[in-house]
């Protein structure tokens, strides 16, 4: 484990997702989890840009073809498509993010650092075919739908320090 993937601040999940190291009680890149948990509620919260910068930080910590890797960069692609897409009523954007996000995503564990990927794989490929599928869509973490609150935004503010 990377030294400077681990905080031990970061809180266990609800159940034993990919990541989560029950044996030793922590997560195995704890500023994976961070990052997607505030990446998650502030996509749910339509603050699509700020969660693009959530995982986008936690992508380069880790190196190319890694199952971390892979899983941040297709999460920066759902969120830059669902901008595409909400922000700029750009559909044929939006496919192509979510296209290229579908490819990173591939392979990853259905329940990784607690999101529900299996579902988003789903909803971007109905997406392709709708757009409007993923009008109102929220991401599932730890089998809930969170929304953001003022401190996942004052995370994604301290980002661009």
């Amino acid at each position: 484990m990377d030294e400077h993937t681990r905080d031990p601040t970061v809180e266990a999940p609800a159940g034993e997702p990919t990541g989560w190291d029950a044996a030793a009680g922590r997560w195995e890149h704890a500023t994976l989890r961070r990052a997607t948990a505030h990446g998650v509620r502030l996509f749910n919260d339509g603050a699509f840009h700020e969660s693009h910068d959530c995982f986008e930080i936690e992508w380069y910590n880790y190196g190319r073809g890694s199952a971390e890797s892979k899983f941040c960069h297709g999460m920066v692609q759902v969120a830059a498509g669902a901008y595409k897409h909400v922000d700029f009523e750009n559909d044929d954007g939006m496919r192509s993010l979510f296209e290229t996000a579908l490819q990173y995503l591939q392979g990853i564990p259905r329940d990784y650092y607690g999101v529900d990927v299996l579902a988003v794989r789903t909803a971007l490929t109905n997406a392709l075919a709708d757009p409007t599928h993923i009008d109102g869509w929220r991401i599932p973490l730890d089998g809930e739908r969170p929304t953001a609150r003022a401190v996942d935004y004052e995370y994604a503010d301290a980002l661009e320090e």
